[in-house]
């Protein structure tokens, strides 16, 4: 099936490309948030959302950033480290970087995974989407497959760290292209107990 793109048709929205590896359903834990904001526009959100060591500005969910070689502005093909969720530093590569553009939607994915044994190993995809929609409004969608038994028990934990995290991911993004600063103690995680940094 081929992700749908911007038409004439105000209810058109673009879709994530799965890696079959990854693909939803299949996997050990996925989840998918998506927020539709008035008033922005993609070309706001991206820049927040491409250049890593933005990040820490409006998502306190994440640490230990090291940007790729190239830069900040994150490219396919490029590697960069981070941590998120408490999990140790993950060596993350860029598979999609397509900057939003004349109708086009943005798009950004990258591949991460821990080593070791049955008990340690995950295997990460996690994508995003920026598109413009009819009347001055942006949708930002993320999506994240893993693969792996740490995967697995993410997924059993009540409440859902990862969609939660998420949420407060967008969220932030969001704040941060309005102009706004995320009181990180106002976050989903921070207000469950759930915040890892």
């Amino acid at each position: 099936m081929q992700p749908s793109s911007p038409t004439n048709d105000a209810t058109a929205q673009s879709a994530i490309i799965w890696p079959a590896r990854y693909l939803p359903g299949t996997t050990s834990n996925f989840t998918s948030n998506e927020t539709v904001a008035a008033d922005l526009s993609a070309s706001q959100i991206w820049p927040l959302l491409a250049d890593i060591t933005q990040w820490q500005t409006y998502y306190p969910n994440c640490a230990h950033i090291t940007p790729p070689a190239s830069g900040p502005i994150l490219q396919k093909g490029a590697t960069f480290h981070f941590s998120t969720f408490g999990f140790p530093v993950l060596e993350a590569h860029v598979r999609e970087a397509v900057a939003p553009e004349r109708g086009q939607p943005g798009r950004l994915a990258w591949s991460a995974a821990l080593e070791g044994g049955e008990d340690e190993a995950v295997d990460v995809y996690h994508a995003w989407l920026v598109e413009d929609l009819p009347g001055g409004r942006v949708r930002v969608l993320t999506q994240e497959s893993q693969v792996g038994k740490p995967a697995a028990e993410l997924a059993s934990r009540r409440p859902n760290v990862m969609l939660l995290g998420h949420q407060d991911w967008l969220d932030g993004l969001v704040t941060a292209a309005r102009g706004g600063r995320v009181v990180k103690e106002e976050t989903n995680l921070a207000k469950t107990g759930l915040l890892a940094y």
